[in-house]
């Protein structure tokens, strides 16, 4: 099976590095693990969403695996823990961060919240959809049927502002 992983960091680790290095250093560390690396994206710089006041390093990868979701969900886990992830506050800083956000087989629900597949915040994240597009632009979200080229280009259009009320008509009476 093949998944669209996201990855991020932004916060140094003495002994793995820079954010960017981080994240180099997790794509080996996958790949050890019998993970097969099938691309990565670049990585990129992005701005930090909630309470965390550092960038973010973001890139995403395709990997194949025999792994079903949540077992692959664990592995991401245990991989985080190894680099020095806590709970805690959700969007704070951290040293790594992995996601799936799609597979091979479709939606997913785990019917815990633990997992959902297409990723639940995956088509407004502008640092997940442009490396995404990079190496899976053709990938298509089972919900919407777009492709993450097409959910990308959407997430970059300048928001709409709000209409305005209509004014009223000059024959329409006046309320006093």
């Amino acid at each position: 099976m093949l998944y669209l992983i996201a990855l991020g960091s932004n916060q140094r680790h003495q002994r793995f590095g820079l954010p960017r290095d981080i994240i180099a250093a997790a794509l080996q560390r996958l790949a050890g693990q019998g993970l097969i690396i099938a691309e990565a994206s670049g990585v990129i710089a992005s701005r930090p969403v909630g309470p965390s006041q550092r960038s973010y390093a973001n890139a995403v990868a395709i990997i194949e695996t025999a792994q079903e979701p949540t077992a692959l969900l664990a592995m991401l886990q245990r991989t985080e823990a190894e680099f020095g992830r806590r709970g805690g506050q959700p969007w704070s800083r951290r040293v790594l961060d992995l996601d799936i956000l799609l597979w091979s087989g479709g939606a997913f629900d785990s019917g815990a919240p633990d997992l959902t597949i297409p990723h639940p915040l995956l088509r407004e994240r502008s640092f997940v959809l442009g490396p995404a597009a990079e190496i899976a632009g053709d990938w298509r979200d089972p919900l919407t049927g777009l492709t993450i080229a097409q959910l990308d280009t959407r997430n970059r259009r300048p928001k709409k502002r709000p209409e305005k009320a209509p004014k009223p008509l000059d024959h329409a009476p006046k309320r006093p």
